[in-house]
């Protein structure tokens, strides 16, 4: 849990507490401050619960900052997230709410996303939706977005989706070997794939992408971006329906 600092802590107390004609220091004696100190501590004492309630104000204050700021660089960045040309877009292509996704194969909480996106999608029916490959776990990850993007470049969409779902199932080591029995298990050729993989074509697409996280200060995943909402982490499918509701009720 995170510990809000002390003077942060007291000076919510005073905007949630003090009269509305604001008290200057700088003209009370050395003895009215004293016991004003005094009267404060004595007030807190007694009503300790109203640290905890301001607390939860300043709480609410910083995260409605953070949304607006978050929407800020979403607008700034607006045809990069929505529209880059190089991200894999499915769902509904004509749907009212996107949902973009930073993901990387091997973060676990990508993979525990996976199925409620998809189910999110499916029953939803009116949502487009855009991979970001944001590889930033190692070789392993970088290895899988690399097929991945190698295999959207070469063969299509369709290919890549069957891939992009394989690999977020994937159990076991990610290495050529393996990538190459995806490749076959879905009836693709790993030849030209493999061949396609350390291209600046794809280097160009992975860069484009960690150049973009670093604008909107994304530096973990799984990260979504639902329309002009900032959604950092795991968000539960129920979650994540509810916000696509409160985005169509906005609008």
């Amino acid at each position: 849990m995170t510990r809000i600092p002390l003077l942060a802590a007291i000076a919510a107390v005073f905007a949630f507490a003090a009269p509305v004609q604001a008290i200057d220091l700088t003209d009370m004696t050395s003895e009215e401050r004293k016991a004003l100190r005094a009267e404060i501590r004595a007030y807190l004492i007694d009503n300790p619960e109203v640290i905890m309630e301001a607390i939860e104000v300043l709480e609410e204050r910083q995260a409605a900052r953070a949304a607006r700021d978050d929407a800020k660089l979403i607008k700034q960045n607006a045809e990069a997230v929505f529209d880059d040309g190089h991200s894999w877009v499915g769902g509904n292509p004509d749907g009212d709410v996107t949902l973009v996704e930073f993901m990387d194969y091997e973060c676990g909480y990508c993979r525990r996303a996976f199925p409620e996106v998809e189910s999110l999608i499916e029953t939803d029916g009116d949502i487009r939706f855009i991979i970001k490959e944001f590889p930033i776990l190692g070789e392993g990850s970088v290895l899988s977005s690399r097929f991945a993007i190698a295999v959207k470049q070469t063969v299509g969409d369709a290919a890549y989706k069957a891939v992009h779902d394989s690999l977020m199932s994937f159990k076991g080591e990610i290495g050529e070997p393996a990538l190459r029995r995806i490749a076959k298990g879905l009836d693709l050729d790993p030849a030209p794939i493999m061949a396609h993989m350390n291209t600046d074509a794809v280097t160009d697409v992975i860069a484009q992408n960690h150049a973009l996280a670093r604008k909107l200060s994304i530096s973990g995943t799984p990260t979504f971006i639902m329309e002009d909402r900032m959604l950092r982490g795991y968000v539960p499918l129920e979650q994540m329906m509810q916000i696509a509701d409160e985005i169509r009720a906005d609008d």
